[in-house]
């Protein structure tokens, strides 16, 4: 889930070979046009269309919270799927236990479910994937700039 890809940006501007994925065409569209040369495009990280052992590393910022928490084993073993050994993942996701619906955001309908989730689920779900748990970082909101949720960081390897 690139969404805009502000996230593969700043990776490529720091000397990154990136691309991005993302299931919204819109997305993709968006990505492509604030960020040339980078490639993005459209895919499903259930069933991702890349060979396995591919990547050296996937940052998946807040993509996750868009997976129900029944699909989150098929997502996590298609990440370490597609990842090669000793591969870095980093995932960031709200913390909690609901999922919150929208159907307005910035002045548009929607049709979104966020998934919020533990820690320790989280690192349940990506040792059972096989991936080691390097790091886990958790924060507060950054008041009036973002949802007003704590948020965390996992570092996780795919072993080699």
């Amino acid at each position: 889930g690139c969404g805009p890809g502000q996230i593969a940006r700043y990776l490529h501007e720091h000397g990154v070979t990136m691309c991005g994925v993302d299931l919204s065409p819109a997305m993709i569209e968006r990505a492509n046009r604030l960020t040339p040369g980078v490639e993005f495009q459209q895919g499903n990280m259930l069933a991702l269309s890349v060979p396995d052992e591919t990547w050296a590393g996937i940052a998946a910022f807040y993509s996750l919270i868009h997976i129900p928490r029944n699909d989150l084993p098929t997502a996590l073993s298609e990440l370490r799927r597609v990842l090669k050994p000793g591969g870095l993942l980093l995932i960031t996701f709200h913390i909690g236990d609901e999922t919150l619906h929208l159907d307005e955001w910035w002045g548009h309908n929607v049709n979104v479910d966020f998934h919020l989730f533990r820690p320790g689920e989280i690192t349940a779900f990506l040792s059972d994937a096989g991936f080691t748990i390097e790091e886990a970082i958790e924060r507060d909101p950054y008041p009036e700039v973002e949802h007003q949720s704590r948020r965390c960081y996992i570092f996780a390897r795919r072993p080699s």
